[in-house]
């Protein structure tokens, strides 16, 4: 039985743990028949451990979204694994912890989660630029922005950068039939929840207002919600925002 991503070339970052949304969004990808190439930093190594539990090899590149040589290499580098691209995960988002102290943060905090979290999105797609021959689906996962939520802070505003970015890369890369979408996800108990203080105090938001039940260890949905985005079945859906929360996005007060 073919797969919706059957022939498609698949870039996905973030794959740091098997808790990963990225992880679940590669092995679901790889599942409905596309190849996958994953990035990774500070430990390239960690990554090619966990890509071993993928269905299929997946080779792994070492990237810092902020280095820009590092920017500059990646698409010989992918070329010459893949030879192009249809499709990219935008799995990458930190912010050092005093930009969790919200009215203490130091701008130097926030420059960064705002770099990392947020520009690397414009960043890594104009690398991939190149490969985009037919066309292609560029994937960000965000946290609702609409919200100032517990314990977030800086953030907050760094996704709401991420949201808007990815908008005005639908508006100027539209004409080269290029779409540009984000799916809002619930909390997942990943790597990136460990580094948040108080993270707890957040998902409870879940176990109280999400109308269908929400389950912090099952990154699947998620990753589903991705590979959907990724394929041919939303080919004029571009600078929107899926939200896979369980419906927490929609409860009122």
């Amino acid at each position: 039985m073919s797969g919706i991503l059957d022939g498609k070339k698949i870039l996905i970052t973030g794959v740091l743990m098997e808790s990963s949304i990225a992880f679940h969004a590669a092995k679901v990808a790889q599942e409905q028949g596309a190849e996958v190439i994953l990035t990774a930093f500070p430990r390239p190594t960690l990554t090619e451990r966990i890509a071993k539990k993928l269905p299929k090899p997946a080779k792994v590149i070492e990237l810092d979204v902020t280095n820009q040589e590092h920017l500059d290499r990646l698409a010989g580098l992918v070329k010459d694994e893949l030879g192009g691209l249809d499709g990219v995960v935008h799995s990458i988002g930190f912010a050092p912890q005093g930009a969790f102290n919200f009215l203490e943060a130091s701008f130097e905090d926030v420059s960064t989660a705002m770099h990392v979290s947020a520009y690397s999105l414009k960043s890594l797609t104009m690398a991939c630029r190149p490969l985009f021959e037919d066309g292609a689906s560029v994937v960000g996962l965000t946290f609702d922005a609409q919200y100032a939520w517990p314990k977030y802070d800086w953030m907050g505003p760094a996704k709401a950068a991420l949201e808007a970015t990815s908008r005005y890369l639908a508006r100027d890369l539209g004409k080269e039939d290029i779409r540009c979408n984000l799916i809002s996800a619930g909390p997942i108990g990943s790597m990136a929840a460990k580094s948040i203080p108080g993270f707890a105090d957040l998902a409870d938001v879940w176990n109280t207002r999400s109308p269908l039940s929400w389950d912090m260890a099952d990154p699947e949905p998620a990753g589903r919600g991705i590979v959907a985005l990724l394929s041919d079945f939303f080919p004029k859906t571009t600078g929107e925002i899926i939200h896979v929360d369980g419906g927490v996005h929609m409860m009122g007060a």
